[in-house]
C-alpha cells in the first residue's frame, strides 16, 4: 500500500486520547493515529451502509459491499443496531397474516 503524509490540527483532548493509546498499546504516534483513523473510517463506512440500507437506498449486497462486510455480517450489524430494513407496508402485511 502506498502511503501519503497528511497534516491535520486536532483538539487537545483528542491528542490526550492518542497519547493514551500510544501508552496502552506501545505505539508510536504515527501508528496510533493510523489505527484511530482506520477505525474511524471503518465505523463511518458501516454507519453509512446501515443508514442507506435502512432508508432503502442500498440493497443488502450493496450495504455489505459499502461496509466491507459479508452479507451475513451486515445483517448481524443491522439486527444488533435494530435497523429496520423491511418497508413498513410489508411489515403490516406480515403482521396481518400472522393473525390468520
Amino acid at each position: 500500500m502506498t502511503e501519503v503524509t497528511v497534516s491535520a490540527r486536532i483538539p487537545h483532548e483528542l491528542e490526550k486520547e492518542v497519547e493514551r493509546l500510544m501508552r496502552e498499546e506501545h505505539l508510536e504516534k504515527s501508528a496510533a493515529l493510523r489505527k484511530l483513523l482506520h477505525l474511524g473510517v471503518q465505523n463511518y463506512r458501516l454507519e453509512r451502509a446501515l443508514r442507506g440500507f435502512g432508508e432503502g437506498r442500498f440493497s443488502l449486497s450493496k450495504a455489505a459491499e459499502e461496509a466491507g462486510l459479508t452479507v451475513w455480517e451486515i445483517l448481524d450489524e443491522a439486527a444488533r443496531r435494530r435497523v429496520t430494513w423491511v418497508a413498513e407496508d410489508v411489515m403490516e402485511d406480515i403482521r396481518g397474516r400472522k393473525g390468520r
